[in-house]
């Protein structure tokens, strides 16, 4: 498998429209940054949740995928599938995030998404984020909107199911959902583990990023 090595990383900004995207897309992506990067800086933006009990949770779960990290959470109170309709507002703050941050990587939704919160803050990315690598990620649901990832994070042993009982411990406002559950999770994650040649994977799309060779 070829690889890309993103050198070091320090900072990271993480954007979602919901609260659970983050811990759903890359939960097991942010328990090896958070691990393997002591003191790692997390500057995060969620869009709808502020004032009620998935704030609460939002923090919480961030914390356990982030044990040890530097992290900065923002929720605002953008009303749940009106994201499009806040534009402005929605702009305003990712633009805050990025002067306010000094992101070596930056995680988003990926631009097909079927739900329109998503999809409009992943067309707002690269409007801020211009010179930063962009890492899209996948959020599980029930719409037929999956992508074909191009990026692969082999996950370390034991990372996939920790995160599937992180995510059942920390959400539980969600648990009624049909899809929301540790089989869902780890079915994703095991599909892009065969698709990378690993027990378990996270996957990501990539817009767009330069290469050097021979370590120039």
């Amino acid at each position: 498998m070829i690889r890309l090595d993103t050198g070091s990383v320090r900072e990271i900004a993480l954007l979602a429209a919901h609260c659970d995207d983050l811990a759903i897309g890359l939960g097991g992506t942010l328990l090896t940054l958070a691990n393997a990067v002591p003191g790692l800086r997390i500057r995060a933006l969620v869009l709808s949740g502020a004032g009620t009990d998935r704030a609460y949770e939002e923090q919480s779960a961030l914390e356990s995928f982030c044990p040890g990290a530097d992290l900065d959470l923002r929720i605002l109170d953008v009303p749940d599938g009106y994201a499009p309709a806040h534009w402005e507002r929605v702009k305003d703050a990712m633009g805050a995030l990025r002067r306010g941050s000094n992101a070596d990587l930056v995680f988003a939704p990926q631009r097909g998404d079927a739900h329109q919160d998503h999809r409009m803050l992943a067309e707002l990315v690269l409007t801020e984020f211009r010179d930063h690598l962009v890492l899209r990620y996948e959020i599980l649901k029930w719409e037929t909107d999956t992508p074909q990832p191009t990026v692969f994070h082999p996950l370390p042993v034991g990372y996939a199911e920790f995160k599937a009982e992180l995510l059942m411990k920390h959400y539980p406002s969600q648990r009624n959902r049909d899809w929301f559950d540790e089989q869902s999770f780890l079915a994703l994650s095991r599909l892009r583990g065969v698709q990378c040649r690993a027990p378990h994977a996270e996957a990501f799309l990539l817009d767009k990023a330069t290469i050097t060779f021979g370590g120039a």
